[in-house]
Parts: C-alpha cells; sequence; structure tokens
C-alpha cells in the first residue's frame, strides 16, 4: 500500500468513496463539480490542510482517503491538534485492516508535526465506525454539535 498526498487526479476516485460508504461507486461516474475543484485547491495551497490517500501499490486504485487539518489553538501548552475528516475505504476493501493502516498512518503524520492530539468527529448513526475509532484508542470525550449554515 502507498499513503500520500492526493493529487488532482484522484479526485474522482476520493469523491467516489464519499459518496456511498456502502457500495463501490466508479469513479468515471463521478461528476467533479467547481465547488470540488475549488475546495481541492484550496486544500492543496494551505499548509495545514492535506487530502491523503491510501492506494494499491499494483495498480494505484484509491482505496481510501482521508483529510487532515492542523489546528493551532493555545490549550494543550499551545500544541496544535489533528483534525481528521472524510475518512473512508472502498466498500469491498473493508475488514482487512486498511482502515487501521490509513488511521495509523495519519495519527503518525499528526505527531511528526507536533500535534498534542487527534480529534474526529462521527456521525452518532454510524456505529461500527465508532467501535472501529475506539478499537484504535480513541476515546468518547466530548459531544460534538454543528450548525448547517445554508446558502
Amino acid at each position: 500500500m502507498i499513503f500520500r498526498t492526493a493529487t488532482r487526479a484522484d479526485l474522482p476516485a476520493v469523491l467516489a468513496l464519499l459518496a456511498d460508504e456502502d457500495r463501490v461507486v466508479d469513479p468515471a461516474s463521478v461528476v467533479v463539480g467547481e465547488a470540488h475543484e475549488r475546495a481541492f485547491a484550496a486544500i492543496g495551497a494551505d499548509a495545514r490542510n492535506e487530502m491523503l490517500v491510501l492506494t494499491d501499490d499494483a495498480d494505484g486504485v484509491v482505496l481510501g482517503c482521508l483529510q487532515l487539518t492542523y489546528i493551532p489553538g493555545l490549550g494543550r501548552n499551545g500544541q496544535d491538534r489533528a483534525l481528521v475528516e472524510a475518512v473512508r475505504i472502498r466498500a469491498d476493501r473493508r475488514g482487512g485492516g486498511l482502515g487501521a493502516e490509513l488511521m495509523e498512518l495519519a495519527v503518525e503524520r499528526a505527531r511528526k508535526r507536533g500535534c498534542g492530539l487527534v480529534q474526529l468527529t462521527s456521525d452518532k448513526r454510524r456505529t461500527a465506525a465508532h467501535r472501529f475509532y475506539e478499537r484504535l484508542g480513541f476515546a468518547r470525550s466530548h459531544e460534538g454539535f454543528k450548525l448547517r449554515l445554508e446558502r
């Protein structure tokens, strides 16, 4: 497996992973919109953001992805924290340890940047994902809140 920064060529595969976590979506069927292009470019231009992919070293197929955002803060003695978002493993490749490998690589990346904490949120309905994160050592330490801002 290869863990690397996503390139523009990976964008349809990443969007396919995010489109439906219960089935494999063909990246060729994904419409990459202008908003996707802007967001991907903004992530790439920001030193505190990374879109990362896990690929099969045999054929380069994107098997997993996540976004890491490094957040400066005054708490925890001024240490940065890493926020993990958009974690996905292709539906037909789950259960074989790829998710754990992806998360371990992300945690190590955050550690090397000097982060004192890795945090994430997960939809309350994703109980299997919650068990997965707990197996990796993540604790349910806070209640999360979100406010949708409609345009």
